[in-house]
């Protein structure tokens, strides 16, 4: 396998996940442009969620590169708040359902990022010591469910 989900043990990423909830909105969360805090809706349940997330960028704007079960909460759409940068902006979140756009996104962010940063930021392992193929990032996408929220500003 040339590329796995890996993430860190779950005290450690609650830990975190609580000093972003309360650094993201802050004046100093200005200088913090890695993470953005996603607020939504769950779409079943009717709670509110606000979940620290890797900020991801093209030139299509922001989006979220998660195998986390809440991102199908926007399949279809769904509005979210985003604070990113320190600022607060009403958005729409999108799930995106073409798989090769979603591998696509994948394979373009790992290699842009490297297999350090990529392993850091998007939650991965590099068993083999390389960067993937298509067809492994295929597989991987697959295998982990891995999905891809596009964020456009909400009209």
């Amino acid at each position: 396998m040339a590329v796995e989900g890996h993430h860190p043990p779950a005290p450690l990423v609650k830990a975190v996940n609580l000093v972003l909830r309360a650094l993201l909105p802050s004046p100093l969360g200005r200088g913090v442009r890695e993470f953005m805090l996603f607020a939504f809706t769950g779409r079943r349940s009717g709670r509110r969620y606000r979940i620290p997330v890797t900020a991801h960028r093209d030139a299509g704007g922001l989006y979220v590169l998660t195998p986390a079960g809440w991102r199908l909460n926007f399949t279809g759409g769904a509005d979210a708040d985003v604070t990113f940068a320190g600022r607060t902006t009403p958005m729409r979140g999108v799930l995106l359902d073409d798989e090769r756009a979603v591998v696509r996104l994948y394979l373009d962010r790992i290699t842009e990022l490297g297999p350090r940063a990529a392993a850091r930021q998007i939650g991965l392992r590099f068993p083999a010591g390389r960067l993937p193929t298509l067809d492994e990032v295929t597989e991987l996408v697959r295998r982990e469910h891995f999905g891809v929220v596009r964020l456009s500003g909400r009209t």
